[in-house]
């Protein structure tokens, strides 16, 4: 699989945004910007705006609210003022009544002035400081997406939201566990510390080598899966949940704001 991602690593986000506008860059974004935060989307109309945001308070280990648009609008006030939710992500899912309608590039033709943004943190900001430590992140190596799954950790219920937790995965040297825990735990707004780690099992997976987003990497041996909460846990919600209409990124296709990640530390 060729590492496409790796060729924009330090690119400036505008730059990569611009790109993505243009229709050139349409695969997933780990890799890229490095020292700048990514984040998840999820895009609702109005009436459910509240109950999400009650969800994501109630849930901040998987939903860490970094920004919410005004009613209607597609930029942004903090994660990048020249941005285009609408245009500014390689790819977007477009749900109706929980039920995927779709994959597009752009979502222009589809908003409306009812619709809310919500920014959520993303581990892919993480994964700069773990490589910065020796920490290895073998999908930026094998230059594919992170695997993601479904569990059996309950998010907490709001409103009209529920549903169970999605995590990420990655295989960590032994000996490096307690390095990753301690860097990413110094991040929870772009989920922190693992939510569990070996025997995939015990959290409802029952095949490590299927995720349910994202492609499969490599276990070495030696190493062990880490588990840490995902920003697509908002869309295994949405489908249980069943809005009429919501917005996600496709998982893995971040939006890449001018945030460092340096300003989402403790």
């Amino acid at each position: 699989m060729v590492d496409r991602s790796n060729k924009y690593a330090s690119a400036h986000p505008k730059d990569v945004r611009a790109l993505i506008r243009e229709g050139m860059i349409d695969y997933q974004t780990s890799g890229m910007c490095e020292g700048y935060a990514q984040a998840n989307l999820v895009v609702l109309p109005q009436n459910y705006a509240y109950d999400f945001l009650l969800f994501a308070m109630r849930n901040p280990r998987s939903c860490p609210l970094l920004e919410v648009s005004d009613v209607g609008q597609r930029g942004l006030k903090f994660l990048g003022k020249d941005a285009d939710i609408a245009r500014d992500i390689p790819k977007y899912r477009i749900y109706e009544n929980g039920e995927l309608k779709g994959e597009h590039t752009d979502v222009s033709d589809l908003w409306r002035d009812d619709l809310v943004s919500f920014l959520i943190g993303c581990s892919f900001s993480f994964e700069g400081e773990l490589l910065a430590a020796d920490v290895p992140v073998r999908q930026i190596e094998q230059g594919c997406n992170v695997p993601m799954y479904n569990t059996n950790i309950v998010c907490e219920t709001a409103g009209v939201f529920k549903g169970n937790m999605v995590v990420s995965m990655r295989p960590i040297p032994y000996e490096l566990v307690p390095k990753a825990v301690m860097i990413t735990g110094a991040m929870p707004r772009v989920h922190g510390s693992p939510v569990h780690i070996g025997s995939p099992e015990h959290i409802g997976i029952s095949d490590i080598n299927k995720p349910d987003y994202g492609d499969m990497v490599e276990i070495r041996d030696g190493e062990v899966p880490v588990f840490w909460p995902c920003g697509v846990t908002p869309q295994a919600v949405v489908m249980a949940s069943k809005p009429d209409f919501c917005i996600t990124h496709a998982p893995g296709h971040m939006f890449i704001s001018d945030v460092k990640n340096v300003n989402l530390k403790y």
